[in-house]
């Protein structure tokens, strides 16, 4: 496992990440579809993206980010400090990018020795439904358990936040079933994303 203190989003950062799967994107590798393997459009559509950058050595940087993503980064540190207020958790620590079983994994931050946090900037109707509802929302479970299975760690913070509201805060830890399905879909990913490789070399 390696652990690189890079800046999120500098060109070294992007270079950490070229042609492997990433627990942002998990999720589609989770999908079922009716392509080789089991695997949706949209897991053969990024599994492209990676030859792409593996062939070529470029990122692909197709998702340039929008006023949703940039607003994720202002709001961030605000959210950081506050969580780290409300929980009275002593120790974050910032880092790049955790490198593991062949993927990766950009934590918001690493929490004590065992525990990871994952923020994100929720609109106020959204906020709203987590807050209500009280559970970690299914479109992050994937990135998350990917972020503890990477990671080795042993539990995760899912953190929300907008201005002006209740921060939510929901712990999840190490669902060790869920953790072996990524696996096994991982190795299956990077098999089929070979074979393609060698096919288009080979044209």
């Amino acid at each position: 496992m390696q652990i690189l203190t890079l800046e999120q989003g500098t060109p070294e950062w992007h270079a950490a990440r070229l042609g492997i799967v990433t627990m942002s994107e998990l999720k589609t590798l989770l999908v079922k579809g009716k392509g080789p393997a089991g695997f949706g459009t949209g897991a053969i559509s990024y599994m492209h993206q990676l030859i792409g950058e593996r062939i070529t050595g470029e990122p692909s940087d197709a998702f340039q980010g929008n006023t949703h993503t940039q607003r994720g980064h202002e709001l961030e540190p605000v959210a950081r400090e506050l969580y780290q207020e409300t929980t009275g958790l002593p120790r974050l620590e910032q880092v790049g990018i955790i490198l593991n079983h062949g993927v990766g994994y950009s934590p918001d931050c690493l929490v004590d020795s065992q525990g990871l946090a994952e923020i994100k900037t929720k609109l106020p109707k959204y906020q709203i439904e987590l807050l209500l509802e009280g559970e970690l929302p299914q479109e992050h479970v994937a990135q998350c358990q990917g972020g503890l299975w990477v990671s080795e760690r042993e539990w995760i913070d899912f953190v929300s936040y907008w201005p002006g509201m209740p921060l939510f805060v929901k712990r999840a830890y190490r669902d060790e079933a869920l953790i072996s399905t990524i696996a096994e879909r991982v190795e299956a990913f990077y098999e089929e994303m070979e074979r393609r490789t060698a096919q288009v070399m080979a044209a």
